[in-house]
């Protein structure tokens, strides 16, 4: 992030940085666009009233006001105000419901935009910052195979990206079904408090929850202990998950005709199947991992968290879940599951922490001389029957002299400098430099083609290139 960026939490790339983010977001779209994703931008702004469906505060919404209006929007309920988006999902509910008529469902959307959120600013985490989303979205239904898809497709994009110095990422997945049906069964009633404490396990530990549990959401020490054994359950398929889920009933009362069993089953059953289906496509992508919570209230089903290997201290870098009652219109639903990677977070890290930097700021391959400005029509002439042959021209700023041109070439990556011919001379020809390994040579605009790999605009990772 820039040195002089003096507003906390809000991020301003220098151009080397830059050149990093938008390579990162290339890969992701190319691997989205692969998958069948379709690529969308909803508006900024939404209404109060939709922000707050997802269950946020209105503490983390940005409100809008004009100048006039300040001193006067605090009469005005967060409800009737309008707010900047704090996510991707939200829109594209109300997106999936104004479209609906020319839509295509199951409607797979990828988005890729900015977003605001007025959280504690600290390493890695922003108040404004960008997230890369892919959603599926049903008319009235939507296939629980999608809970599997999804999760492939964002290990297969963060694969991408391993060469810019992203370690291996592993999805860890759970079902709120199989949660809440669990909480059920041991006499809890605030289940969605519940979920929220859970939700904190990593970040302040079990006891801490315990307290919370017990302090909060009105659990004895028994049930928050119940709690703690649910999440450490692991296993290594969906078979010995059944089995151990199974026990853990037995061992703290819950009979399997209780609907409360029942509940617990069909989340554990479409967790099974993911976790098996998953470990058949792409063997230990997808882990079951039955602390994962998602604190949020609109997630009904599978519910997901991404974490990088050795990488511990940045936590999840994607996460979502599946979704059913989000989206509506009268009687119609909209269930849909998507991801969502925080952008602009690992972005970060690979700039501070895995060594990304761009090979050069600037695009361009060339640059063209100017020898006075008398003849710079001549050098813009060059320019532009270069662009027309797709390779990528500047044109010196000044007629500084020759040596001056060339270290702005430099300063910029830019690897070749290209000589106008001496127009009074009509033995003359054009001739071009490769400034990295100090060749020149005669060149035609009409048909030079630089050397592919020393004009493409690369990133590097510790001195390594990536393609």
């Amino acid at each position: 992030m820039a040195k002089g960026a003096s507003l906390s939490g809000f991020p301003e790339w220098l151009p080397s940085e830059r050149v990093v983010e938008q390579r990162v977001i290339d890969t992701l779209r190319k691997v989205f666009e692969l998958n069948g994703f379709i690529g969308i931008e909803t508006r900024a702004v939404e209404p109060g009233s939709s922000l707050l469906k997802k269950g946020e505060t209105s503490k983390e919404i940005y409100l809008l006001s004009r100048l006039q209006e300040v001193g006067q929007e605090n009469d005005t309920p967060v409800e009737d105000r309008l707010g900047l988006h704090f996510d991707l999902t939200v829109p594209l509910s109300r997106y999936v419901v104004e479209h609906a008529n020319d839509l295509a469902f199951p409607f797979k959307r990828w988005q890729i935009q900015k977003v605001w959120r007025g959280e504690r600013p600290q390493e890695g985490r922003f108040r404004e910052f960008v997230q890369a989303d892919i959603d599926v979205i049903g008319n009235g239904e939507l296939p629980d195979h999608y809970e599997v898809e999804l999760p492939l497709v964002m290990i297969s994009a963060l694969e991408a990206l391993r060469e810019f110095g992203l370690p291996k990422a592993t999805v860890h997945a759970n079902n709120r079904k199989l949660s809440e049906g669990f909480y059920r069964g041991l006499g809890l009633n605030d289940i969605e408090g519940v979920l929220r404490e859970i939700d904190k396990l990593d970040k302040i530990g079990a006891d801490e929850v315990v307290k919370l549990l017990v302090g909060e959401c009105g659990a004895s020490e028994a049930q928050a202990a119940a709690c703690l054994e649910l999440a450490n359950l692991t296993a290594a398929n969906g078979a010995e998950l059944a089995e151990r889920f199974d026990a853990l009933c037995a061992a703290h009362g819950i009979a399997t005709d209780s609907d409360a069993y029942v509940l617990a089953r069909q989340g554990l059953d479409t967790l099974a199947m993911i976790v098996d289906e998953a470990a058949r496509i792409r063997p230990g992508s997808v882990i079951a991992d039955l602390k994962i919570a998602r604190g949020l209230d609109y997630y009904t089903g599978s519910v997901y968290e991404t974490f990088l290997d050795g990488a511990a201290s940045l936590g999840s870098i994607c996460s979502g879940g599946r979704y059913d009652n989000l989206a509506s219109q009268g009687n119609r639903k909209y269930p849909g599951v998507g991801l969502s990677i925080g952008l602009s977070r690992l972005v970060s890290y690979m700039l501070h922490t895995a060594g990304a930097k761009a090979s050069r700021i600037s695009p361009a391959a060339v640059l063209v001389a100017v020898w006075n400005e008398e003849d710079r029509a001549a050098s813009n002439e060059i320019a532009g029957r270069l662009r027309a042959r797709g390779i990528a021209t500047d044109v010196a700023p000044t007629a500084a002299k020759l040596g001056k041109q060339i270290k702005y070439a430099d300063k910029l990556g830019i690897p070749y400098v290209w000589f106008p011919a001496d127009r009074s001379d009509p033995e003359a020809v054009d001739e071009v430099k490769n400034i990295v390994t100090g060749d020149q040579e005669p060149a035609d605009a009409k048909s030079w083609e630089p050397d592919t790999l020393v004009a493409r605009q690369t990133v590097e990772i510790q001195g390594v290139e990536a393609a």
